[in-house]
């Protein structure tokens, strides 16, 4: 394209994501989001005003180089906008695809003041897919230390401080309790959101061009201590993460047909349940599925009950069914990403705003038949900054279901906690950690991502694992003593 004024680039639409049609997709675990094309890519960088103090950099935790790897699409240098992207970013396929751009770096774009902000999301998706399938690793890894250092999880905080550590030369072993790796990135978030091919092509760039060593089935508390681990390497990283569900505390918890969303992502997205009898781990989904929360991991919930339906219904020739959302606030404070309640309300998710489940209703045998709720309305703002539910008296009315899912927030693993003492935690369960460094109460030991904070983002995770690897890297050298 010509050379434009910023006037006239303001001008240019955003340019729309093409999707799966939610009919068909509905039925299917195929990603939904289709990608730009090339042509829809240009014109799109060509939105990008170039600004000299870019805000959307600011917005973004790793401090990814936006306006840089943009002019490089918009010029047409597929290997400098990888570049670009590398430096600050080691996983630029994922994030394109599940950051929540809308309120990070799109969120402080210049353009959105007065329209609609550039797609950085959707432009840094492109240049990920590029490299994945062209493998150029852009940035080698700087001569041997001799430092050994061991990074406890596989998920983004994990990834990205491994992937940062081995290209300062240090030699990096990665230990995973499950039989693959990725964590948070394979078994919690479904393959229509993000494919696994995605997910195992970012690890293989570790491993291949970084020489990256990763163990899995290794469950640090058990199979090795940390204090194990400090005997061996010069320095460690935990970036467990947060997959200890939590449950409501009503009658009924305990029945058959109640699961946490954890277990039931799992199933179906590491276990293939969805794919039996191919995979021997099938997942049952009732007729009537109500799913306690609206965060992400609610809505990923909801959308693979759908298709499990829709699976079930097509081998049986029997009735879909339906899929709940019971969430106690109204749609404003619903937690989720925008374009996921979009889809999920696309996909048919029936939405119970404003609902608190009190019990769970069960038959003679144990099985789920229903939900007890009662009306809410909303009061003061509470701690969260959203305004705090309150019941309304009297309000109370019955749902029919036979799977309950709870989607209500996960905390850290305790077992990393085991043979490791002087690792401090919360009261929350979570490491104490400095949040700038990385650094535990404990010697020699960083922390970061979902163990640390709680559930979070996988770009804020990825933050916490690039601060620890730099102020790693400093105490290696001798630069930032303990």
């Amino acid at each position: 394209m010509a050379k434009l004024d910023p006037k006239e680039r303001m001008k240019i639409p955003r340019q729309p994501m093409p999707n799966q049609d939610a009919v068909i997709r509905s039925g299917n675990f195929e990603e939904v989001a289709l990608g730009y094309t090339e042509e829809t890519m240009r014109k799109e960088a060509e939105r990008c005003l170039q600004c000299k103090k870019p805000a959307c950099v600011e917005g973004c935790p790793v401090g990814v180089l936006i306006p840089q790897f943009i002019l490089a699409l918009r010029e047409g240098n597929m290997t400098k906008a990888v570049e670009a992207m590398k430096v600050k970013n080691n996983l630029p396929a994922i994030c394109g695809r599940v950051c929540p751009q809308e309120v990070q770096c799109e969120g402080k774009c210049i353009v959105g003041k007065k329209g609609e902000p550039v797609a950085i999301g959707r432009l840094e998706r492109y240049v990920g897919d590029f490299e994945l399938a062209h493998r150029t690793c852009p940035l080698a890894a700087a001569p041997a230390t001799g430092k050994k250092i061991a990074v406890v999880g596989t998920g983004p905080a994990g990834l990205t401080c491994a992937v940062d550590m081995a290209r300062e030369g240090h030699k990096v072993t990665m230990f995973e309790s499950l039989h693959g790796a990725g964590g948070v990135l394979v078994y919690g978030i479904p393959e229509f959101r993000l494919p696994k091919g995605v997910v195992f092509g970012e690890i293989n760039y570790a491993v291949d061009c970084l020489g990256i060593d990763i163990k899995t089935d290794h469950v640090v508390g058990r199979s090795v201590s940390l204090n194990e681990l400090l005997g061996e390497y010069d320095a460690v990283f935990l970036g467990t993460g947060a997959g200890l569900p939590s449950f409501m505390r009503i009658p009924g918890i305990n029945l058959n047909g109640v699961m946490s969303a954890n277990e039931f992502l799992t199933r179906v997205n590491l276990m293939k349940g969805y794919l039996f009898p191919e995979y021997s781990t099938p997942v049952k989904t009732g007729k009537r599925v109500a799913v306690v929360g609206a965060g992400n991991v609610a809505m990923d919930a909801a959308r693979c009950s759908a298709r499990m339906q829709a699976l079930q219904a097509k081998q049986t020739n029997g009735d879909k069914g339906e899929v709940h959302i019971v969430y106690r606030r109204s749609k404003d404070e619903i937690p989720a990403r925008g374009e996921e309640v979009h889809h999920a309300e696309e996909e048919g998710i029936i939405f119970d705003l404003l609902t608190n489940p009190i019990e769970i209703l069960g038959d003679s045998t144990g099985k789920v038949v229903g939900i007890r709720c009662i009306r809410m309305e909303l009061g003061e703002p509470d701690a969260s900054g959203r305004r705090k539910p309150v019941a309304i008296e009297g309000s109370e009315f019955e749902m029919e279901m036979d799977t309950v899912i709870m989607a209500l927030g996960t905390s850290p693993n305790p077992l990393v906690f085991v043979d490791a003492d002087g690792l401090e935690r919360t009261k929350y369960g979570t490491a104490v950690a400095d949040t700038t460094t990385g650094r535990t109460r404990k010697q020699r030991v960083w922390a970061g991502g979902d163990v640390v904070t709680g559930a979070a983002t996988v770009i804020s995770a990825m933050g916490a694992g690039k601060r620890a690897a730099a102020d790693m890297h400093k105490f290696l050298k001798g630069e930032a003593p303990w």
